[in-house]
């Protein structure tokens, strides 16, 4: 199955703009439908934003929706999530997760394989 390895995060000012890579090798990229998920000190693991494999349809956790795009180029086996406004209550590990059949939105551990995550500080 693939892996899956996470970048893009860094430090930045509220209002500012991030995007974050999920790079997936060692798998048929394509045929995973794909999401992430962030964490934030002390909480528990929240659904960000998925992507279907075939036809690309998206889907987004509620607390993002119009700020975060979520899209794949399964052509370089990477999917991208743009993070728009940041808000410091974005402040998270964002991790990139991947299923071979259904994504489930309700916890990263029930997917097929997630990444290390990417820390992202949203400095107000």
């Amino acid at each position: 199955q693939v892996q899956l390895v996470e970048s893009g995060g860094g430090l930045v000012q509220a209002g500012g703009s991030l995007r974050l890579s999920c790079a997936a090798s060692g798998g048929t990229f394509s045929t995973y439908a794909v999401g992430w998920f962030r964490q934030a000190p002390g909480k528990e693991y929240e659904f960000v934003a998925g992507i279907s494999r075939r036809f690309g349809w998206t889907f987004y956790g509620d607390s993002v929706k119009g700020r975060f795009t979520i899209s794949r180029n399964n052509a370089k086996n990477t999917v991208y999530l743009q993070i728009n406004s940041l808000k410091p209550e974005d402040t998270a590990v964002y991790y990139c997760a991947a299923d071979a059949s259904d994504f489930r939105r309700d916890d990263i551990r029930s997917n097929d394989v997630w990444g290390q995550g990417t820390q992202v500080t949203v400095s107000s």
